[in-house]
């Protein structure tokens, strides 16, 4: 037998949470989550959620770990030497959400799906900024780019993201998702600089990666990678029906075939492999939530990973030109990746 495609062949769950009005859902995350994230984050919220920084601070030598996207040219052409530019950040920003909605997100092998998570990180992140006084937006992508949500504040605007992100889009014959349009669109789309977080599962044609680099060239991106811990190991069901959620192919299975499930195994670690790299390459911060994570701990260890890197840049930058300093223009800061322990 060929090697099995771990990518969400498994029927799709029950639409469970996904299914839960956005008015009730967003009530449940206010009480159990948002409030305690708002307090527990407090000085962190600089850290997590950064703003446009437009007001020139002061400028400095380049450090490793800098991003070099805050380069002045013209001042580095002068003294030969690259200097960085400082910012006043601004706490005001507009964030955005990317959001692949297609077939394999109504996936989960428990009462959660992964809609039903990005729902609940959509619901968390977008309240917490606009409880500040910042607007948010999306991009929604089913087979298409289908839906564009201007930028707003306020709690009403949130609900609308929401609901919107119930709604499924029409199944198209074989249509295998294009990541890319939706980040092609995003540059589009997105004309000022601001906050964007990706929320997908990845499950996509190739490319996508370039087009995710290209974006984080202007933008603070963040890749929110969903996923269900049944697409990385298969236990033994026995004989099992699997669907391809994309493409709505079938196949009967015997997972009590050991020889079966290791292959799986094999193609769930090249695919894990691969998408990491690809994350790699882009450059991007990366949060990893699983369909049983615990959707408040991975937000305080993705904020823990994202304040430890801003004091190792603050600490390069502090030791100019010293022993232990490291000068080079390989790239932009490395990206902080974020996942439940195992």
């Amino acid at each position: 037998m060929a090697d099995a495609v771990p990518a969400s062949t498994v029927s799709a769950a029950p639409p469970g949470d996904s299914s839960l009005g956005a008015d009730a859902l967003l009530k449940r995350l206010e009480w159990t989550v948002i409030r305690r994230l708002d307090g527990l984050l407090q000085g962190d919220y600089r850290t997590l959620f950064r703003g446009a920084g437009l007001d020139l601070a002061d400028l400095r030598e380049y450090q490793h770990h800098d991003d070099v996207r805050h380069i002045d040219w013209n001042v580095t052409a002068r003294l030969q030497q690259p200097y960085v530019r400082q910012f006043t950040e601004d706490r005001e920003l507009t964030a955005w959400f990317l959001l692949d909605l297609s077939a394999s997100a109504d996936f989960g092998s428990t009462d959660r799906t992964k809609r039903g998570v990005a729902r609940e990180f959509v619901a968390v992140v977008a309240r917490l900024l606009t409880r500040h006084g910042n607007r948010v937006g999306a991009l929604l992508y089913g087979n298409t780019v289908d839906t564009v949500i201007p930028s707003r504040g306020g709690r009403a605007h949130v609900l609308h993201i929401l609901q919107r992100m119930t709604q499924r889009p029409e199944e198209s014959a074989g249509g295998a998702t294009q990541l890319t349009d939706l980040l092609v669109a995003a540059q589009r789309a997105i004309k000022r600089r601001g906050s964007i977080f990706v929320v997908s599962d990845f499950i996509s044609a190739p490319g996508w990666d370039k087009a995710l680099a290209h974006l984080s060239m202007r933008h603070e991106v963040t890749a929110v990678r969903l996923y269900d811990p049944l697409e990385m190991e298969l236990p033994d069901f026995g004989l099992l029906t699997m669907r391809d959620a994309e493409t709505g192919e079938q196949i009967v299975v015997d997972t009590h075939d050991g020889g079966f499930r290791k292959r799986f195994a094999a193609a769930a670690e090249r695919r894990e492999t691969e998408l990491r790299e690809g994350l790699a390459r882009a450059g991007v911060d990366t949060l990893e939530l699983a369909t049983d994570d615990d959707l408040m701990g991975a937000i305080l260890r993705f904020a823990d990973l994202r304040k430890q890197r801003s004091r190792l840049a603050n600490w390069s930058g502090k030791s100019r030109g010293g022993a232990g300093a490291t000068r080079h223009l390989s790239g932009a800061a490395p990206a902080a990746s974020a996942r439940s322990p195992a």
